[in-house]
């Protein structure tokens, strides 16, 4: 990530915190019109898990200037998430949620450059999380073995 990407997205992501809470509803209300099925998943209050996951985001959005530090982070919640099940394709659907609810929120300052950055930002750190949910599943298949 450039220094000018991690800028873009920690400026919008501060636009976005005043509302964090209300963010996170709409991004799960998203998610579940875009794919229904991972509505399963979550359990519990929508409105509590929305304001965890916002402030999930906005702890790795303040360190992608130290991604050494973040990725083993994502790396092992990915191997805490195998027991989710998620696709490529969900992965997918939790990007496209993501980046429209950022665009709900920050309309015209959610511009083409931001929503590349954070597009950029999202897959390299779900890559992380899905290779650390391939690593656990391949741990659990060699201890039934």
């Amino acid at each position: 990530m450039t220094p000018r990407e991690i800028s873009l997205i920690k400026n919008s992501f501060r636009q976005i915190s005043p509302i964090a809470d209300h963010a996170g509803v709409i991004f799960y209300a998203r998610l579940f019109e875009l794919d229904p099925s991972l509505r399963t998943t979550f359990h519990g209050d929508i409105g509590a898990q929305g304001s965890n996951m916002m402030q999930s985001v906005g702890f790795i959005v303040f360190s992608l200037d130290q991604l050494e530090v973040i990725l083993p982070v994502l790396r092992q919640m990915g191997l805490r998430h195998v027991d989710y099940h998620l696709s490529d394709e969900q992965y997918e659907v939790f990007a496209e949620a993501l980046l429209w609810t950022l665009q709900k929120c920050l309309r015209d300052e959610f511009t083409l450059e931001t929503r590349e950055a954070w597009a950029k930002a999202y897959w390299l750190l779900a890559e992380t999380i899905k290779n650390g949910s391939r690593d656990g599943l391949a741990r659990q298949r060699r201890a039934v073995a």
